[in-house]
């Protein structure tokens, strides 16, 4: 049985503890999916999501804000059972989240579409030569007529391939560097758009480098003001991030609890490994790395949710102890499994693979030092 004292913390609201709740019954039953196909099992696990209401959470209704304390529970739940069903309900937060944050009234009809489970969203910024440089982004989009040509390449593009539209970041050029960006929603049956590759990774996710040669969009495609797209897009990590150090989490939690059940089951020597001091150590790490990053990222997503403007400084924090701190946990959780941690299909085993991910990407680790650093000397 997973630890659920810290949904008493002072953080939550009696909401959230029933949405915890009823996800992590609702998951109980429904996964984890079926992942022979990822593209299929993505799909199902959208429209499964959606079906059961939990999807309308990942994007805000007109007049309402995102409740950050919200999308944390939810990724760190999805995250304990299935990661892959963590991934399907991130980016459909992830790729609207420039349209429940700035999107017209128009733009948010897509929005309705994701938080229903009825299209599948993306959200294009890193690109061969930008990662976390985003400043250095070169897709370019040239006012053309009444609207935009957009030409140029994104890449490790999440949900790439089996995405119904993009949220795109291109350099518009209103000034040099950051300031001269602008976001734009792109539908994937646009003509121009193709999937140059798709990549495959060591935890099964779709991903694909997206080719945009001669896109044409309407003037009412581009999101915010022009020159914008840079803060538009940061503003969207500044609200994500922090759920990312929560699926770490969520890993994190699940990675204890099997690790606690192996050595309370399995004997060495005519003793169970649980009355080793050595694996109580081991233990006891574990536990205090679980409870000091959900701290971490529930703090951001409090401080978020109380209203402050930006809290980039507590969600870096939040991503990079809750993600570095997983990636030792769930090592420990290996260890202490010996020889079946290793072994294909086991559950640490497929958590090994899904943890190294979120130590790069919204930023890796060593971005996330940058940041924390300026912040706390400027």
């Amino acid at each position: 049985m997973p630890d659920r004292s810290f949904l008493d913390w002072p953080f939550f609201e009696e909401r959230h503890r029933e949405l915890a709740e009823a996800l992590d019954d609702w998951a109980a039953r429904h996964l984890p999916a079926d992942h022979a196909d990822i593209d299929a099992a993505c799909r199902g696990l959208v429209t499964d999501l959606g079906r059961a209401g939990f999807l309308r959470h990942s994007g805000a209704a007109e007049g309402e804000t995102l409740d950050l304390r919200t999308l944390c529970l939810i990724r760190e739940t999805l995250a304990r059972h299935d990661g892959l069903a963590d991934f399907a309900f991130a980016m459909q937060g992830l790729g609207m989240g420039a349209v429940s944050l700035f999107g017209s009234p128009e733009q948010r009809a897509w929005l309705e579409r994701t938080r229903a489970g009825e299209a599948i969203a993306a959200f294009a910024l890193t690109e061969p030569a930008s990662g976390s440089d985003v400043a250095n982004t070169a897709m370019t989009a040239v006012a053309e007529g009444d609207g935009w040509r957009l030409d140029g390449e994104k890449t490790w593009i999440s949900n790439g391939g089996i995405a119904d539209v993009y949220t795109v970041v291109a350099r518009t050029g209103e000034a040099p560097g950051a300031k001269g960006l602008s976001a734009f929603l792109v539908p994937a049956d646009t003509p121009g758009l193709g999937v140059a590759e798709r990549l495959e990774v060591m935890a099964p996710h779709p991903l694909a480098r997206i080719s945009f040669d001669g896109v044409t969009l309407p003037a009412e495609a581009r999101i915010g003001a022009g020159g914008r797209g840079f803060a538009i897009a940061m503003s969207v990590l500044d609200v994500f991030r922090a759920t990312v150090g929560a699926a770490a989490l969520g890993f994190a939690r699940r990675a204890l609890d099997e690790a606690v059940h192996r050595v309370q089951s399995r004997e060495v020597g005519g003793q169970k490994l649980a009355e080793l001091q050595m694996v109580q150590g081991h233990i006891a790490e574990m536990a205090l790395g679980v409870d000091a990053s959900a701290l971490l990222v529930y703090r951001a997503a409090w401080t978020k949710d109380m209203g402050a403007a930006r809290v980039s400084r507590e969600a870096a924090m939040a991503k990079l102890h809750a993600t570095e701190t997983a990636q030792g946990v769930i090592d420990k959780a290996v260890q202490l499994h010996g020889g079946d941690g290793v072994r294909t299909g086991e559950t640490v085993e497929s958590l090994y693979r899904e943890i190294r991910a979120l130590r790069i990407y919204e930023g890796a680790s060593d971005v996330q030092k940058i940041i924390i650093a300026r912040q706390t000397m400027g």
